[in-house]
């Protein structure tokens, strides 16, 4: 999501792209020039695009100007952001009075404790097997990492609400794999990067490791379905960025490379299913114009070109591989509208 990954060990970062070692301090790559906090930087755009869209035009400048600081001042992206700063600025100014103070008006309790009520409604049911993988030293002290580093980024509602929807995606996982009776540790979250959960036996089976892949995105769709479901009730942009957010970095991984949760879901598929899977995300991408898409797809026709694992085709990893990609699509795009 960022573009940088981990040295086993914790030896450094290295660009995803190229494997080049970066400095701490290096916003991009000296070799390729991929951006450093690519990730970060497409989440902060998606919640300035909600600030614009409620007339939250100060929350909205604060997001692109938290963005600057993330890109290298030579960029063509920096040039770009920097005119959208601006831009912003002017029309702040010409506002009058009431209007320019709408970005921090409404009551408290719509911004404070957006992630605690999605726990609370999510978990329904479900709240002690959650609070279980909290109990692991691991999953706890990584997770709280985890919130600071994009608490400084985004505050601490948003931070708290991704960390959140990302902890429920991976217990998604693990509901499943003690459904299944496979041992696995708990959540590790490693800041600025994303999350895992770490097998302890190998699987061969195409539909177990599909059922185990595709859960974490299942899970994590629901997250972000109630944290939807509280931004149409309060129309506060906060739950409509926490919701887009969350239908984004789902879909994310749905891309079926490495070890995303989409190849684990793939390797299932018969080859007109994946043929199939392409079809539709070829169709979400021209109702939507949801880049991410594109991205997804060409993945996906590399990945059908190949020899199939599996001849028969399997329905369920199909049906629920086809659901999540409209439904997060959806999710990645709608809470954007007012």
């Amino acid at each position: 999501m960022t573009g940088v990954r981990q040295e086993r060990g914790g030896a450094g970062l290295r660009c995803a792209q190229c494997a080049t070692e970066l400095a701490p301090t290096m916003l991009s790559c000296p070799v390729c020039h991929t951006l450093v906090h690519a990730g970060a930087l497409k989440e902060l755009a998606a919640l300035a695009d909600v600030h614009s869209s409620q007339g939250k035009l100060d929350e909205a400048r604060d997001s692109w100007q938290r963005a600057l600081e993330m890109l290298p001042p030579s960029s063509r992206q920096h040039a770009v952001i920097r005119e959208r700063v601006d831009e912003l600025t002017q029309r702040i100014a010409s506002m009058p009075g009431p209007k320019r103070r709408a970005a921090t008006d409404g009551p408290w309790w719509k911004r404070a404790g957006a992630a605690l009520v999605i726990v609370a409604l999510f978990a329904l049911g479900k709240l002690k097997f959650l609070v279980l993988g909290l109990s692991k030293a691991s999953t706890f002290f990584s997770m709280f990492a985890f919130f600071g580093l994009y608490w400084s980024v985004f505050g601490w509602a948003l931070a708290a609400g991704l960390v959140i929807s990302i902890y429920i995606h991976e217990m998604g996982h693990v509901a499943e794999l003690r459904r299944l009776g496979i041992g696995a540790g708990a959540p590790l979250f490693i800041p600025g990067i994303g999350a895992m959960v770490l097998l302890k036996q190998r699987i061969d089976d195409p539909a177990t490791d599909a059922r185990i892949g595709l859960a974490g995105p299942v899970w994590g769709l629901g997250a972000g379905l109630v944290a939807y479901a509280v931004y149409r009730v309060t129309g506060e942009p906060l739950w409509g960025a926490i919701a887009q957010l969350t239908g984004f970095i789902n879909l994310f991984n749905l891309i079926p490379i490495w070890q995303l949760d989409g190849a684990r879901g793939f390797h299932a598929l018969s080859g007109w299913q994946r043929w199939a899977v392409v079809a539709v995300l070829g169709v979400a991408f021209l109702i939507t114009s949801e880049g991410l898409l594109l991205l997804i797809g060409a993945v996906a026709v590399y990945r059908a070109l190949q020899p199939p694992v599996v001849r028969e085709p399997n329905i369920p990893a199909f049906a629920t591989f086809v659901v999540l990609i409209a439904a997060l699509t959806w999710l990645a795009k709608i809470p954007a509208v007012a």
